[in-house]
């Protein structure tokens, strides 16, 4: 695992020599949208300004269980309600680096939700329909999303023709630097949506090889023969782009059970081999898996592993993997190797949870030459 002063700085000096080309690099992003609310659990109530919070999922989950037979009551406390979906969090962040963005979502319909009006200013956005909403429970060791995903059926072929257009979806396929496909998770009809798109968009492509890249986004509760399809659908775009396929470590071994690989959990060595042994059956040009306090890449059969920036108190914990996304594919994007990548991605979700905020260029330099000990 590479977690030397050395490297940041290299990779610093990287970044700063190559910052000013960030402003000619485009990408193409979709296709979910929420709102999010941030909450805590409360454990004790001190007064009505004053709690305490329920520090782990542990403890949520043992008072919980305690009320079954019975009933209980459980408090929320707002902390914050903002942009959300894995898309809309990925492209802030790249438009935050100052890279020309273009979204396509479900971030309200027939207007925006003003929770995107921010993003809008960023960012070219166009929606197909109303969000979904997440209920963020935060813990100091995870998080629980409790969702309401039933405008997402929404997300579909049928809809971008009539509400977005297929010609200007063809238009910004066609061109972008990066395209970004996430949360095929909770859109039912993304599958359907990447076989249009392959049977009418693929072969008219021209032109240098381009990135794509693809979060399954917990794919738990999906069944096993449309993650399968799903990742013979990533894997067939491989004709045209370079892509990259982003698991976290809980996905990581959602998709080892379904490909009859050992879904055990193991250290960061046994997870690299493990990654290996997924690359080789889902033969993307690059794996990515990010757990907590590390991230590592597969390419071409080798390995890179990067510390992360950890935070024993974070800030925010949602979307944290979506800014991980972000910058890995910044650093690819800017022709960066995929160590140098990863201390991009980790750099750029460790400042997140630290303030809630996505990072600049610069804001990621003074992180790597300043690395925070926790």
């Amino acid at each position: 695992m590479i977690e030397s002063a050395e490297f940041r700085a290299r990779v610093a000096d990287q970044l700063r020599t190559q910052a000013g080309s960030v402003a000619t690099l485009s990408a193409f992003v979709g296709l979910d949208g929420f709102v999010d609310e941030i909450l805590h659990v409360v454990d004790k109530r001190q007064s009505a300004d004053r709690y305490d919070r329920v520090r782990t999922i542990g403890d949520f989950g043992d008072r919980l269980s305690s009320a079954s037979g019975q009933s209980t009551n459980v408090e929320l406390v707002n902390v914050m309600t903002k942009l959300g979906g894995n898309g809309p969090i990925m492209a802030n962040a790249l438009a935050s680096f100052g890279m020309n963005v273009s979204y396509l979502g479900s971030l309200g319909w027939p207007s925006l939700h003003p929770v995107f009006d921010e993003f809008a200013r960023r960012a070219e956005v166009a929606s197909l329909c109303s969000p979904g909403f997440t209920d963020a429970l935060e813990f100091e060791d995870g998080k629980v999303m409790v969702g309401k995903h039933y405008t997402l059926k929404e997300v579909n072929w049928s809809t971008i023709e009539s509400r977005f257009g297929r010609e200007k979806f063809a238009l910004r396929f066609g061109s972008a630097s990066l395209v970004g496909f996430v949360n095929w998770t909770m859109l039912p009809y993304m599958s359907d949506i990447w076989t249009n798109i392959q049977r009418e968009l693929l072969p008219a492509l021209t032109g240098p090889r381009r990135r794509l890249f693809v979060d399954l986004a917990d794919p738990e509760k999906r069944l096993p023969g449309d993650i399968l399809q799903a990742l013979e659908l990533i894997t067939a775009f491989g004709t045209k782009f370079d892509v990259i396929l982003g698991l976290n470590e809980k996905e990581a071994y959602e998709i080892a059970a379904v490909l009859g690989l050992d879904p055990t959990p193991r250290d960061w060595k046994g997870l690299a081999e493990l990654a290996l042994q997924i690359h080789q059956r889902v033969p993307v040009e690059t794996l990515v898996i990010h757990p907590v306090t590390y991230a590592l890449a597969v390419s071409a059969g080798e390995v890179s592993v990067v510390a992360g920036a950890v935070c024993r108190r974070p800030k925010i914990t949602t979307g944290a993997g979506d800014h991980f996304n972000s910058g890995f594919c910044l650093g690819k994007l800017l022709g960066l190797d995929n160590a140098a990548s990863l201390l991009c991605g980790v750099s750029t979700s460790g400042h997140y949870v630290r303030t809630a905020e996505s990072p600049s260029v610069p804001q990621l330099i003074e992180l790597m030459e300043n690395w925070p000990v926790a």
